[in-house]
């Protein structure tokens, strides 16, 4: 059981090759650009009239802008990890299918 659990781990760490990486570094730069679009609009649409409600508009949107810095900062080193990026010798995904399929069997 450990074993195969191990197996399963090391299968997952292969998988993460440059395309998963820039996969990964394209959406957290989108979450991070809607992150700012969102407290932008929370700001400004949902203040009311009174005191105590455009406080809070105020709060949650800038702590709704405060996710962006982090979003973009993991775009970015996933990117970097993609530049850095090379097929392991062992790690295509060819070998993994024919592995799994040779054990079924």
């Amino acid at each position: 059981m450990k074993a195969q659990r191990a197996s399963e781990q090391r299968l997952l760490l292969a998988s993460m090759n440059a395309s998963t990486c820039r996969i990964l570094s394209t959406i957290f730069f989108q979450a991070g650009v809607f992150s700012i679009l969102l407290s932008i609009f929370i700001w400004w649409y949902l203040r009311g009239d009174t005191p105590d409600e455009i406080a809070h508009a105020e709060r949650f949107g800038i702590f709704v802008g405060l996710w962006a810095p982090t979003l973009l900062i993991l775009s970015n080193r996933f990117d970097r990890f993609a530049d850095k990026a090379r097929e392991l010798p062992g790690t295509r995904p060819e070998l993994h299918k024919e592995n799994q399929d040779a054990s079924n069997q």
